[in-house]
């Protein structure tokens, strides 16, 4: 749905760009900017408002650009179930175009309910891959054309980095190509972590669906398993997910080459916003100096 005509072709999103966006969307929606939060700021800039419960989500690269209308039929999809899952702001179930962005808009999870964990995940992920139907046009899974895409629009990369993440995508492809799957193939969610869970009264909610597709089931077993060999987390999400989806990832032969496919999205996912968002530089930069290394035991923390 456009609202408005598309003015200048989109480049690094800075907080200015992003509240008078915010400003003009609000102004032809009806909605009201005032006292608006941006929480999230990385491969998409996700603003809470206060005075109505909607959450306006504008997407952060050409990637998340073009995965748009994908993101609102499976939330279609998963609303057609009664999955737990976010909901498209009714009246508004389609991509926003404006000012060169693409922007859409959710109802706001009414707060309440325990901290997500992995047997949560576990279970909305037992759900969801047993779900029937899918949107027959949901894309094949394809992770190196994501990182790709990318390193094509980096912000302040250098040119060997540049070229090291792209040697980095080849390789990587290459040992893909080799591993053998266990688990039977379907729809994934594609970036299955506990910071795309959120609290609600009646249990966690699912949401980000910019990398659902269709692919190996063991993919949305990784991120929590990484996290775990990564971040540092409270608690063993890792042990819960395993023991309740019924599968050890990291057991697995073909664990160390998607963890490296991985940690290679984990590297690159904020390249578009580099410049544009200095407060992660430095983050970026330790992870990228302990990936380039080979260092698997460095410990990453998430961008703020």
């Amino acid at each position: 749905m456009t609202i408005s005509a598309v003015q200048n072709p989109s480049g690094g999103l800075t907080r200015d760009t992003l509240d008078g966006l915010l400003a003009a969307l609000c102004a032809e929606t009806g909605l009201d900017p005032e006292g608006a939060e941006l929480i999230k700021f990385t491969n998409n800039a996700v603003f809470r408002l206060r005075a109505d419960p909607v959450v306006v989500r504008i997407a952060g690269s050409t990637a998340a650009r073009e995965r748009a209308g994908t993101v609102v039929r499976v939330a279609r999809w998963l609303a057609g179930y009664g999955f737990p899952a976010v909901r498209l702001l009714p009246g508004w179930e389609r991509p926003i175009r404006l000012r060169g962005q693409v922007i859409t808009l959710w109802e706001r999870v009414p707060e309440g309910g325990p901290r997500p964990d992995g047997a949560g995940l576990a279970e909305l992920l037992k759900s969801l891959h047993h779900l029937p139907d899918p949107p027959g046009d949901l894309p094949r899974w394809r992770p190196m054309d994501e990182v790709r895409q990318r390193l094509a629009e980096p912000e302040d990369l250098s040119p060997a980095d540049q070229a090291f993440l792209r040697r980095e995508c080849d390789e990587v492809e290459e040992q893909l190509a080799r591993v053998r799957f266990e688990l039977p193939a379907g729809v994934i969610h594609g970036d299955a972590f506990l910071g795309n869970l959120i609290p609600g009264p009646g249990g966690p909610v699912l949401c980000d669906f910019d990398s659902t597709s269709i692919g190996p089931r063991e993919w949305d077993l990784v991120p929590v398993a990484v996290g775990r060999l990564r971040l540092d987390y409270p608690t063993d999400d890792q042990a819960m997910l395993a023991e309740h989806y019924g599968h050890d990832i990291t057991a697995w032969d073909g664990f160390p080459v998607l963890r490296r496919l991985r940690e290679l999205k984990l590297v690159t996912s904020v390249l578009p916003i580099l410049r544009s968002q200095p407060a992660i530089r430095a983050q970026w930069e330790h992870r990228m100096r302990t990936y380039k290394a080979r260092d698997l035991h460095a410990r990453w923390q998430p961008y703020r």
